[in-house]
């Protein structure tokens, strides 16, 4: 009987304890934290280079693993047939700008000459037909000759007038030259040719693949001997400069965190070591989607997809590989940051 007065000094002192931390939480409330802390995993693009054209392998100058720099020669097909059309359009070019330069050049002084004896000669034809003609129409009215002979005669005629015709508008056709509409369809066929050698030579150009960006060698997919197509790529390129954290910020955090900020990224593979960061991207929506009714302890639960880039020219951070960001909330304002401060 004497042992419960005691239990009750003891329980009184403790609802006493409770009551001063409580108190005192109320009145000195815990310091708010000054950075945010995520957990993720390192992530980068991939490209699947593939040739713009069909055709046989003829080399590969690269092997999984090897890093690679924009625009260096990957590949290569077998370029003869190719060749070929190049030689064959380069032809077919040449012999429509000597067609062209003919109509532009106009007649020769020569053909001009020509055509004028040709004109004269005409001119004379006529003359001596009149003569005899006249000479005809004399003799047949003497009757000295058949009425068969006027008529040859005056067909004669004709037929000399026509010839002069002829050779007067020949005579001006070589003077003035091409038709405009033939010199400007000449020109057009001109310009078709060249783009059908132009198609050619950027055919021949896409026998050999290029890295479009610097990147490292992920796959090998096809060997030198195969058929190539653009629908098969030959190489898959990790591009790993930058690359971009995959992490989840939780919804209190939300409001802190802006795009811009400034984030460091520590991985236990290089102890010690911080890579520079920021934040890239963050999701306008919930990872998971709310239900119908939710306190407030729920909705802090709710996540959002973050990417926080950084460079990578040593190429330490690898696919996977898990990190942990931390983003400080003071002193850190966000600023326009963009892939190509890493060199792109």
């Amino acid at each position: 009987m004497a042992i419960a007065p005691k239990k009750m000094v003891i329980a009184a002192a403790v609802i006493l304890a409770i009551g001063a931390g409580v108190a005192y939480w109320e009145n000195h409330p815990a310091a708010p934290t000054d950075q945010v802390t995520l957990y993720g995993n390192v992530d980068i693009r991939q490209v699947q280079a593939a040739f713009d054209d069909s055709g046989r392998i003829l080399r590969l100058n690269v092997q999984e693993g090897d890093h690679v720099h924009k625009d260096q020669l990957l590949a290569e097909l077998d370029p003869a047939r190719f060749q070929d059309a190049v030689d064959r359009d380069q032809a077919i070019v040449a012999a429509q700008k000597q067609v062209l330069g003919r109509l532009l050049a106009g007649s020769r002084p020569e053909e001009i000459a020509q055509t004028r004896a040709n004109t004269a000669a005409a001119q004379a034809a006529l003359a001596n037909a009149e003569i005899t003609w006249h000479r005809q129409q004399a003799l047949a009215a003497g009757q000295y000759v058949p009425k068969q002979s006027v008529d040859n005669a005056a067909a004669a005629l004709k037929t000399a007038r026509a010839n002069l015709d002829h050779a007067q508008q020949t005579l001006t056709l070589a003077i003035k030259g091409p038709r405009k509409e033939d010199i400007a369809a000449a020109r057009s066929q001109l310009v078709a040719e060249q783009a059908a050698l132009h198609l050619a030579q950027r055919e021949l150009t896409d026998t050999k693949l290029f890295a479009l960006q610097e990147g490292v060698v992920q796959d090998r997919i096809l060997e030198a001997g195969d058929m190539a197509s653009p629908q098969v790529p030959v190489f898959t390129l990790a591009l790993d400069n930058p690359v971009w954290v995959r992490a989840y910020l939780p919804e209190k955090s939300l409001g802190q965190v802006r795009l811009g900020m400034r984030a460091d990224i520590d991985s236990d593979s290089f102890p010690g070591k911080h890579f520079a960061g920021w934040v890239g991207f963050i999701s306008p929506t919930a990872e998971f989607t709310p239900k119908t009714v939710q306190t407030t302890e729920l909705r802090t639960e709710l996540v959002y997809r973050v990417r926080v880039y950084a460079c990578n020219p040593r190429h330490q951070l690898r696919l996977g590989m898990p990190v942990t960001v931390q983003i400080p909330l003071r002193n850190n304002p966000p600023q326009n940051r963009n892939t190509n401060v890493c060199g792109h």
